[in-house]
């Protein structure tokens, strides 16, 4: 039996596919077909420079380019972004790491499929009084939530200052980074983390900065996009079509220095040039990678601080968080560099230390052709032997802005986890791998 197109009233089909967009938990249509653009919602967790990739991304078309017709939503907090993935509210979420490494510790299926800032980008910014670590004692910070990227820096740096949390310093959860920088501005806290672009105007007030957690080289999850793996195993073109869009956007936003700072404008809601240039100098430029891997070291280094309180995280392992499927095949194909390779970076990073040789400026004249990018931080002359640094084979690398030792084994090696041969031949002047300061002398091992 043929079935009869006319026997099924033409206002019935437009009234099921009407009702069918308001479903609830249809964050992504069930086909795409290529006449139509496939609508799907992507959610993100916080107002800060942390999420201009899916801003680029949206504002430019690249998720249109893709196929896809994206509705970007603001979910404040990592909790409730996971918790609309686990409800299939939205499709993907770009959020901080540790809430789905909670949400995955309690059972979900969400994974991190991208990394777009793998490292802590906070400054510990602490009332003008206040110019020696020892001095926070008995003062008052403030964190997000308890668990969350802002709460693990803060004690993270108190424990290295030799201050034990919770008991020679308060900590309070007052919310979000406007919210904790308004309690520091009232007087209510007397320290806390704060990232670009707030630490512009706290320098402003006469904030001092008492530590600057981007410049220790430490990896940690702190931003990356997440989804279910339910969706992964059901609509794998779908998750491809997004990640490919990104890699497009982050490019974009890597060699388009005006349009990207007016986005950031836009979502940012502010024109102040200082800020916005910080902004996309310290995390575009120098933080986001170009190949957006989730950070493997930097979550286990997560996992391993959970388990003080999570019993379920002590056999936890790495990779148990992350699909890098997608990441991957963009990767090999080749398809990442040749964005790249038509349209390089001109690198700008922060001005490191005058021990350190600097980097280029990108505040090259508009008229000037974009360069190729410059080649590694690498000294080819020998150095002495030692025992760290075998004379044949060995290069001399000088640590800048950014650097972690998980990302210098990418860019050396080709893999991440060769991470600890460069450790292993630097252990005599590097007694911590979480730690490297700008102008630091390393040996590359061939």
């Amino acid at each position: 039996m043929h079935y009869q197109k006319k026997n099924r009233p033409i206002s019935s089909v437009i009234f099921v596919f009407i009702v069918s967009l308001f479903l609830p938990g249809s964050a992504y249509s069930a086909e795409s077909t290529p006449e139509r653009l496939e609508k799907l919602t992507i959610a993100y967790s916080s107002v800060s420079g942390n999420m201009a990739p899916l801003w680029i991304t949206h504002e430019r078309g690249f998720f249109r380019k893709n196929g896809l017709d994206v509705q970007i939503v603001f979910i404040e907090s990592g909790s409730t972004a996971v918790q609309s993935l686990t409800n299939k509210d939205v499709a993907f979420a770009q959020m901080a790491g540790a809430g789905v490494l909670q949400s995955r510790l309690r059972g979900s299926d969400v994974v991190m499929i991208a990394g777009f800032l793998n490292t802590l980008d906070y400054q510990l910014m602490v009332e003008k009084s206040i110019t020696r670590p020892e001095q926070l004692k008995g003062k008052t910070m403030a964190v997000s939530r308890f668990g969350s990227s802002s709460d693990f820096a803060t004690r993270y740096a108190l424990e290295k200052f030799g201050l034990v949390p919770e008991k020679d310093v308060s900590i309070l959860e007052i919310g979000s980074q406007p919210a904790r920088f308004a309690a520091l501005e009232s007087g209510k806290i007397q320290a806390a983390m704060i990232a670009v672009p707030l630490t512009v105007r706290a320098k402003a007030l006469g904030f001092q900065v008492l530590a600057d957690l981007q410049m220790l080289g430490l990896e940690y999850q702190h931003t990356g996009l997440a989804t279910t793996q339910a969706l992964i195993k059901s609509r794998p073109d779908l998750v491809r079509n997004v990640m490919k869009a990104y890699v497009e956007g982050i490019h974009y936003y890597k060699t388009n220095r005006p349009e990207s700072i007016a986005i950031l404008a836009k979502y940012l809601k502010t024109n102040d040039s200082e800020l916005l240039n910080e902004v996309y100098t310290d995390l575009g430029l120098t933080l986001t990678p170009q190949k957006p891997y989730p950070t493997l070291r930097g979550i286990d280094i997560m996992v391993r601080e959970m388990a003080a309180r999570d019993p379920k995280a002590k056999a936890a392992r790495p990779e148990e968080f992350v699909d890098l499927t997608f990441i991957k095949e963009l990767d090999s194909s080749g398809y990442i560099d040749r964005l790249y390779k038509t349209q390089p970076v001109v690198a700008t990073r922060r001005e490191p230390p005058a021990a350190a040789p600097l980097a280029p400026s990108a505040k090259a004249p508009a008229q000037q052709p974009k360069a190729a990018p410059p080649p590694p931080r690498v000294a080819t002359a020998k150095p002495a032997p030692t025992a760290d640094a075998p004379s044949q084979g060995t290069q001399e690398y000088t640590v800048i802005s950014g650097d972690t030792l998980s990302h210098l084994a990418l860019r050396f090696y080709g893999d991440h986890y060769r991470w600890n041969k460069i450790y292993e031949a630097n252990k005599s002047t590097m007694k911590n791998p979480n730690f490297l300061f700008v102008g630091q002398r390393l040996f590359i091992p061939s």
